[in-house]
């Protein structure tokens, strides 16, 4: 006798919640529980080229920071470099060329230093200097992929595959970071807008 099919009733969806900070960076949640926090030094003091902080917020469609959200970000070195076990002895002594941030848990603001990242040459182009950004928050139930380029590189910009790909020239600013030299050197300014007006440019990766 053949058995009847029986369905399950579809598991309700889970986003990232409030437990992302604990699991990915528990430090900033006040958990010590790792000597070294995982993913905080992105280019390690031995790197080569600029120094640069990087600030943002991210806006949500009402145009409200986001006050619980975490990114990663992925970049190459000042020449243009990853690292990757594929360059092996081409990037500096302890640079990783990621890090992981939180926002301010009050603010909503983000910030990190680095390294000023090179032009990337990939599939026989060119990318213009660019900082990859990954980022989840409650709310968000695939984390969103987009990438943060620079204001004083716009000759390296109108050249970039991915940037002339975007077919409305407008939305193309959204993923320019602002660049503002202060005393203490360059900080370059990028807010990631979720939806509505100016709304950030993200990718299928």
């Amino acid at each position: 006798m053949v058995q009847p099919v029986t369905y399950l009733k579809e598991t309700a969806s889970q986003t990232a919640g409030p437990y992302v900070h604990i699991g990915l960076a528990p430090g900033a949640a006040g958990f010590d529980i790792y000597e070294r926090e995982l993913g905080w030094d992105i280019a390690g003091p031995n790197a080569a080229g600029e120094r640069i902080r990087v600030i943002g917020r991210v806006i949500d469609g009402m145009g409200a920071p986001v006050k619980d959200v975490l990114l990663e970000a992925w970049q190459a070195n000042s020449a243009g470099i990853y690292a990757h076990p594929e360059h092996p002895g081409e990037v500096e002594e302890g640079f990783r060329g990621w890090g992981r941030i939180i926002t301010d848990f009050e603010t909503g603001e983000w910030t990190f230093e680095t390294v000023k990242p090179g032009a990337v040459a990939s599939g026989g182009k060119v990318n213009a200097p660019h900082i990859n950004l990954w980022l989840v928050a409650r709310g968000i139930n695939i984390g969103l992929n987009t990438r943060m380029y620079f204001s004083d590189e716009a000759e390296a910009n109108a050249a970039d595959p991915v940037l002339s790909g975007i077919e409305w020239e407008n939305r193309r600013a959204t993923l320019i970071a602002q660049r503002d030299q202060t005393a203490d050197g360059a900080v370059y300014r990028f807010d990631i807008r979720l939806q509505g007006d100016g709304e950030t440019v993200f990718f299928d990766i």
